[in-house]
C-alpha cells in the first residue's frame, strides 16, 4: 500500500479537517459509479478510501508516523500476506462513516448507501486448495480431509473417477461475508500421485504384467492386480510381449459404469544362467520356421 499522505495529497502535519477535504474532493471525482467502466478511476478510489480510513484512525496514525506499522497496519519489520490485510482491512466500500459528509449532496448520497448495502450483503470470498490423493483413491473414491492453519478440518468426499486437475466445491466452507452475506466456497484443486504400476487411459486402467516365457508359450492362469483387488487372468497359448488382454468392469469407477481394465504382456526371460533352457533352445529346430523381424523388412 502507498503512503496515505501521498494518496490524499495532504501532507503528514495536516489536521483531520484537512485530511477529510483532501478525501472528499478525491472520492467525489473517482467514485466507481461516476466513472462507469474506468478500472483506473476504481483502483484510485480504492486506495484513497483505504488512505482515508487509515489516516482518521487517531491510534493507526500515530504508529505510522511513530514507525511503528506500516501502510497496511503490520508491525514493522514483520510482513504479512496479502490475504491477511484484504481480510483484516475490509472491502473499502464497507464504512458507511467514510460517507457520512456526502449528505449534503443526496444524489451521491444514495449512490454510497445504495454500495454499503450491497457490500453488506457481498458473500465472502472463496478459499482454494490444493489436495494431493493417491492413485487408486481417485479411481475408486474416499473421504480425505484438509487440515486448516487456524485449526480444524474440512472434510473432503473424493468421488470415483476424478482426475488430475479436476475442482471440487464445498458450498459455504470459505471465508465468512465481511458483512450479512453467505459465506464463501472452499474450491479443492486435485493433484493425483502416480501408482508404480498401474496408469490411466480415460475411464481405462493400464497396466504392463510380466509373464515366463513357459507362460507364455504354454499357457497359464496367472493372478492380475485391479484397482480392486487381484484377479485369475488367463494367459493364451502362444501369446507375445505387446498382447492386449481385457478385464471388464475392471477399470474407473462411475456412477452408473465401470471402465475396463487392459492388461498387456510382457514375455520375460530368466534374469539369472539357467543351462537346461539354453541347451534346449540351442537344440530346439522350429517346425515352421518364422521370422518376427518380417515386418520390418
Amino acid at each position: 500500500m502507498k503512503d496515505p499522505y501521498e494518496t490524499l495529497g495532504v501532507a503528514r502535519t495536516a489536521s483531520p479537517d484537512e485530511i477529510k477535504k483532501a478525501y472528499l474532493r478525491l472520492a467525489k471525482k473517482l467514485h466507481p459509479d461516476l466513472n462507469p467502466g474506468d478500472k483506473n478511476a476504481e483502483e484510485r478510489f480504492k486506495e484513497v478510501s483505504s488512505a482515508n480510513d487509515f489516516l482518521s484512525d487517531a491510534e493507526k496514525r500515530r504508529r505510522y508516523d511513530a514507525g511503528e506499522i506500516d501502510a497496511t497496519g503490520a508491525e514493522r519489520p514483520q510482513h504479512r500476506y496479502y490475504r491477511d490485510y484484504a481480510a483484516a482491512s475490509g472491502h473499502p466500500y464497507e464504512s458507511q462513516a467514510a460517507y457520512s459528509d456526502f449528505s449534503e449532496d443526496d444524489i451521491f448520497a444514495e449512490l454510497l448507501r445504495r454500495r454499503a448495502q450491497e457490500s453488506r450483503r457481498a458473500r465472502g470470498p472463496d478459499l482454494h486448495y490444493r489436495l494431493e490423493i493417491d492413485f487408486l483413491d481417485a479411481v475408486n473414491g474416499a473421504q480425505k480431509e484438509i487440515a486448516l492453519p487456524q485449526g480444524g478440518a474440512l472434510h473432503v468426499t473424493i468421488p470415483a473417477g476424478i482426475e488430475e486437475g479436476q475442482i471440487l466445491r464445498l458450498r459455504g466452507k470459505g471465508a465468512p461475508s465481511p458483512g450479512e452475506g453467505e459465506a464463501g466456497d472452499a474450491l479443492i484443486e486435485i493433484a493425483v500421485r502416480p501408482h508404480h504400476f498401474f496408469s490411466r487411459e480415460g475411464d481405462d486402467i493400464l497396466l504392463d504384467l510380466p509373464i515366463t516365457i513357459a507362460e507364455a508359450a504354454l499357457g497359464a492362469e496367472v493372478k492380475a492386480a485391479t484397482p480392486s483387488g487381484k484377479v485369475l487372468l488367463k494367459i493364451p497359448k502362444g501369446s507375445n510381449t505387446g498382447t492386449v488382454l481385457r478385464l471388464k468392469g475392471k477399470g474407473v469407477a462411475r456412477k452408473d459404469r465401470r471402465g475396463d481394465e487392459l492388461v498387456r504382456l510382457k514375455v520375460m526371460a530368466p534374469t539369472q544362467p539357467e543351462p537346461e533352457l539354453e541347451a534346449f533352445l540351442s537344440s530346439w529346430k522350429p517346425a515352421s520356421p518364422y521370422n518376427p523381424r518380417q515386418d520390418m523388412e
